[in-house]
């Protein structure tokens, strides 16, 4: 039997049980979670940086973006939390659509 020993999408156990397999699986406590929902980020964020095709990306960006929604809650926030910071933000030091890339700042 494989061992996975990893976070995973809410309704993995049910597709399991409908294919008559055995597993094992815990709750995890909310600390726990957020260690492994970081440790799910980095993944998935490795999995969007090998992709080749514009399909395999949106699925990834996806993957990442639940798992931003997962986060949020352990973080005592919601999404519109989120989207009021990322709209500050980018009202006062801009997004990253131009593709700017600093290379060095003078030193005063």
């Amino acid at each position: 039997m494989p061992i996975y020993n990893k976070l995973v999408r809410d309704g993995i156990p049910e597709i399991i049980k409908a294919s008559n397999k055995k597993y094992s699986m815990k709750v995890l406590e909310p600390s726990d979670h957020e260690v492994e929902i970081k440790r799910k980020l980095v993944e998935e964020l490795k999995e969007y940086q090998e992709t080749s095709t514009n399909e395999d990306a949106i699925e990834e960006l996806a993957d990442l973006l639940e798992l931003i929604y997962a986060a949020l809650p352990l973080h005592g926030s919601t999404m519109e939390e989120l989207e009021e910071v990322r709209v500050k933000k980018r009202a006062k030091r801009g997004g990253f659509e131009k593709g700017y890339y600093l290379i060095e700042v003078e030193d005063d």
